[in-house]
């Protein structure tokens, strides 16, 4: 029988304890390396491994020393030589980390850690533009740079399969390369996953303190984690450092608009386009803070200017027809047919131009032509943006069953006692806006935005289980402290989106599933349910092109079953809360304004104010599908309207079943 190697052995350990640092588990590997480091005193590369284990503890002194005395054992070893730096700049000495890094660069001009970590000191000396410069010499000596640009192209085309096929096997290798990691985040943002991006670009910028690849990702991930502070931080930085990019004021202006500084984003859009005068997609979003701020003419020029830019753009067709009081001439509905006839650039392209003709016939009374545009637009988004009814109904049963007498009982006194937010909940399409576009003309309140927060928070208890499915059993795993805790940070997230008024609304209608939690972490807060006809709710639901996060409305029977677990469950908020909700009937508020504005404020502890009466002329950002139609005095138009579409709407007639009972004597 063999004897085993020792330095086989030995070099398995180092290999190991290397692997677990790039993985980002500096203890792990520290303690393996000091095992090592006992067995061989003052091997080099153990001394240079423990001491980038120890800087990425933040102990920093030690990680000098040891890294010193790799190098003084081994004056040619770059990668120490490089750590060091990085330890030096970290230490605040960022003169002695240049001429370290620089010694590597004059002897390896092609050492991509080196450029990354002169990058870093180039920042810290405030030389953003040699930085900027270091940067692309770090990206063009990357090893891996063709696998990066192929996955990143394939990115691009949306192919994210393939492209995070590329970067996991490029990290199965080294899991701390920078641009693999960067590249892994923007496929967790593309779907919708902020959580596993930032936790990704903390990883990379533990290589690199200021690549701006990981900032262009942080900004978007930390926003909608409903961070903001840090997200502005994060653009700030960007710039700085890349000032001439038109990618940057993208960043800034998505940062700006969610912070509600909707002059701040348009400029920033208005100076990307001067730097891309050829990108559509800049023309049309300066429209759509136009239409935010109100300005309808304005918005309608941007949408037109990327007609111009690009006559088959399905997206600034649909835009106008969103504006609900543009009308299509013929020449631009013969377009859009002439379009779906010889255009058919790809599926969302093609949905987008059968909402807008659904739109523009229904606009001329001519229903019948209408409905089967709507209805293929329907189908086209379905199968991008496919829906699990059968998983909703489940876990709308789970929320009712969890959320019971039992759960409140054990839980008074919990949570933050503040009154200042006013929830607005219900479908889409049904009154939302509106009744916040009343509170915000009162005096006492500002109205914000659909905030995502809340659900920011049912995503950490979801992810909390296995299949990220734990909302909303590991809720009851909280301490009425954390509750607590919870409702405080809502009220400090959603604090840098406030000007200082006592109240604010939170218009995110699909918070009607999570009453139960909002009064558990935030039980002095007022929650109202704009509730509308379910047939009219869920045809004019049916018949928007939502951008994102909308699924279940892209099928008739979809929204039925979908309509009928949310009036189980504000049944269920009802029964268990009595009286913490309020139900705002749109019919009832059109017809009777006063009174149902009376009730309203009553509610939420406001006094009236005849400003509410004249809502229609509050100027404020808008961001909802009904931004035009809100400033507008109220009109009884819309109720019943379904009926127009009686016959085609049948499947949703037949899915809503006895629930319409209850709606009987208002439409």
């Amino acid at each position: 029988m063999s004897t085993p190697n020792p330095n086989a052995a030995f070099e398995e350990r180092r290999r190991r304890a290397h692997a677990a640092l790039r993985a980002g588990q500096a203890v792990t590997a520290e303690a393996w390396l000091r095992a090592l480091e006992a067995q061989s005193p003052g091997e080099v590369n153990c001394l240079w491994l423990l001491g980038a284990a120890l800087l990425d503890q933040d102990k920093i002194p030690e990680s000098i020393a040891t890294l010193e005395r790799a190098l003084a054992s081994a004056p040619e070893f770059a990668n120490a030589r490089v750590d060091l730096a990085r330890a030096y700049r970290r230490g605040g000495r960022a003169a002695q980390a240049r001429e370290e890094v620089r010694r590597v660069l004059e002897k390896l001009p092609h050492h991509h850690r080196a450029w990354l970590a002169y990058g870093d000191v180039l920042v810290d000396l405030g030389q953003y533009e040699d930085a900027r410069i270091t940067f692309e010499r770090a990206r063009l000596t990357d090893p891996e740079r063709a696998r990066i640009e192929d996955a990143t192209t394939a990115l691009l085309a949306d192919e994210r399969k393939k492209a995070e096929a590329v970067f996991r096997h490029i990290l199965q290798a080294d899991p701390s390369h920078v641009a693999a990691l960067i590249g892994l985040a923007a496929v967790s943002l593309a779907a919708d996953r902020p959580q596993d991006a930032e936790r990704l670009l903390r990883h990379a910028l533990k290589q690199s303190a200021y690549i701006p690849l990981a900032y262009r990702g942080l900004g978007p991930a930390l926003t909608q984690l409903g961070r903001l502070r840090e997200a502005e931080a994060a653009v700030r930085y960007l710039q700085k450092i890349e000032p001439e990019s038109a990618q940057t004021w993208i960043t800034v202006a998505a940062v700006a608009t969610r912070l509600m500084r909707l002059e701040e984003a348009l400029a920033a859009y208005e100076r990307a386009a001067r730097l891309k005068p050829d990108a559509v997609g800049l023309r049309m979003s300066a429209g759509h803070v136009q239409k935010t701020l109100g300005r309808r003419r304005d918005s309608e020029a941007s949408y037109k200017a990327a007609l111009q830019m690009d006559p088959g753009s399905a997206e600034a067709y649909w835009s106008l027809a969103d504006l609900k009081n543009y009308s299509f001439s013929d020449a631009e509905i013969a377009a859009m047919q002439g379009l779906l006839a010889n255009d058919r650039r790809e599926r969302t392209n093609e949905a987008q131009l059968h909402f807008a003709l659904g739109r523009a016939f229904e606009q001329r009374r001519e229903y019948a032509r209408a409905f089967p545009h709507y209805a293929q637009g329907n189908a086209l988004r379905r199968l991008d943006a496919p829906f699990d009814i059968e998983n909703f109904e489940r876990r709308s049963a789970r929320i009712r069953a969890f959320f019971d007498t039992k759960f409140f009982s054990g839980r008074i006194g919990s949570g933050d006692p503040s009154r200042a937010p006013i929830f607005i909940v219900g479908l889409p399409r049904s009154g939302s806006t509106l009744v916040e576009q009343i509170l915000a003309s009162h005096s006492r309140v500002e109205g914000t935005m659909e905030l995502p927060n809340m659900l920011n928070i049912v995503g950490q208890f979801d992810d909390m289980a296995a299949g990220r499915d734990g909302y909303p059993e590991t809720a009851g795993r909280a301490p009425t402290t954390q509750l607590t805790a919870l409702g405080s940070r809502y009220l400090e997230e959603t604090a840098q989106l406030r000007t200082g008024s006592e109240r604010f609304t939170d218009k995110l209608p699909n918070n009607f599933s999570h009453v139960g939690l909002i009064h558990a972490i935030l039980p002095g807060a007022t929650i109202i349910d704009a509730r509308r006809h379910p047939m009219d709710a869920c045809f004019s639901t049916y018949k928007q092109h939502f951008a994102e996060g909308q699924n279940f409305s892209y099928d008739l029977r979809d929204l039925g079953r979908y309509y009928r677990c949310y009036l189980s469950l504000m049944d269920h908020w009802d029964a268990m809360l009595p009286g913490k909700v309020l139900h705002i009937q749109y019919e009832e508020l059109v017809r009777e304004p006063e009174a149902q504005m009376r009730r309203l404020l009553e509610h939420c502890g406001l006094d009236f104010e005849p400003a509410c009466l004249s809502f229609h002329r509050t100027r404020r950002p808008v961001r909802t599908a009904s931004a035009e139609q809100v400033r507008q005095p109220l009109y009884t138009t819309g109720i019943a309207y379904w009926r127009h579409f009686e016959t085609q709407l049948e499947p949703l007639r037949q899915a809503l079943g006895d629930s319409l009972e209850r709606f009987a004597s208002i439409g």
